[in-house]
């Protein structure tokens, strides 16, 4: 029977934070250090193996669970770890299902579960990469001290994600910017950790070229992308974000088409929009964060008052028991 969720999936289209996407984009749309893709390429080396290991040479008798390949991409945002997901699927002939947790969470309580279950299955259904974006949200530590239904629903969700990926028999792919913050749990079933580290000169340097069309992007003569790699030190999501604010600029100039150029300038000063605008992302992550630990200690102190309530209480009723009894 097939999965509600996957009903709701056709082409790219988007439900309960769950899309199916045909893979267009490969390895050569990204630039990788040469460790990271070497990392990539035993990844990819593992899935193609697979029957070769566990059915030609029965290890898949011994070994009757545990037999799905979870590869974890952490890094920084904008070094690739998403183009990379795609590329994999593509290299394997497979659709990409693109998990984000923060659309599948839900405010009723025990339905996060039932969706991340039906991404799952819905994976299975399709002989779909499952890709679990942002996966810090989803497969965060337990609380060992879950006394608030918000506590107790994470660590459900938790022990639902490791079940699953402990019967699952494809591929699942993490991304996350915060791989401190996995339940320890999820090291062993993690095959493959690839690290996507930030580029360096040389990669930035080629990053900035290939955001250019070869022959129609109207450059202009003093634009220089060795000096722009050199000066920058930014992830190549950075990169294509300042591309395309340099473009929309010189393409906003008064002047007639003909005569528009991209120049160095228009490139520098895209830069310094987006590191701006990284600044103000910062700032509100930080405000973010100190709301959490506001609403943390909020509920700490609720759970004082309350089991102060609880002590005076007692303590009433075993006066008043006493008075009567007198």
């Amino acid at each position: 029977m097939a999965s509600p969720l996957l009903s709701l999936l056709t082409g790219r289209t988007a439900g309960r934070g769950v899309e199916t996407v045909i893979p267009h984009r490969t390895f050569a749309d990204v630039i990788l250090p040469a460790e990271t893709r070497r990392a990539l390429d035993e990844a990819l080396a593992q899935v193609r193996n697979h029957s070769l290991i566990f059915t030609r040479w029965g290890l898949g008798e011994r070994h009757t669970t545990g037999l799905g390949l979870a590869f974890n991409f952490a890094g920084p945002p904008g070094t690739g770890k998403t183009i990379c997901a795609e590329a994999i699927a593509h290299e394997l002939g497979m659709k990409l299902l693109v998990v984000n947790y923060a659309e599948v969470e839900s405010m009723w309580m025990g339905e996060t579960p039932k969706n991340i279950v039906a991404a799952f299955r819905s994976a299975a259904e399709q002989r779909a990469v499952l890709f679990f974006d942002e996966a810090d949200a989803i497969a965060t530590r337990r609380s060992a001290n879950a006394l608030v239904p918000y506590d107790r629903e994470s660590n459900t969700v938790v022990n639902v994600l490791l079940r699953e990926l402990e019967a699952f028999n494809g591929v699942v792919i993490f991304a996350t910017n915060l791989a401190a913050n996995f339940d320890p749990a999820f090291e062993r079933r993690i095959r493959t950790h690839v690290r996507f580290e930030m580029p360096g000169l040389e990669e930035r340097e080629r990053i900035w070229k290939v955001q250019i069309h070869p022959s129609r992007t109207p450059l202009a003569r003093d634009v220089d992308f060795h000096a722009l790699a050199e000066r920058f030190a930014i992830s190549g999501g950075d990169i294509k974000n300042a591309v395309l604010k340099a473009a929309a600029a010189a393409a906003g100039e008064p002047v007639v088409d003909r005569e528009k150029r991209i120049h160095q300038r228009h490139l520098e000063r895209a830069v310094a929009d987006v590191l701006a605008a990284k600044d103000v992302m910062r700032q509100s992550l930080f405000e973010e964060r100190t709301a959490v630990v506001a609403e943390t200690r909020w509920r700490q102190a609720l759970l004082v008052a309350l089991c102060l309530a609880g002590a005076a209480l007692v303590v009433a009723l075993t006066a008043l028991t006493l008075v009567l009894f007198r």
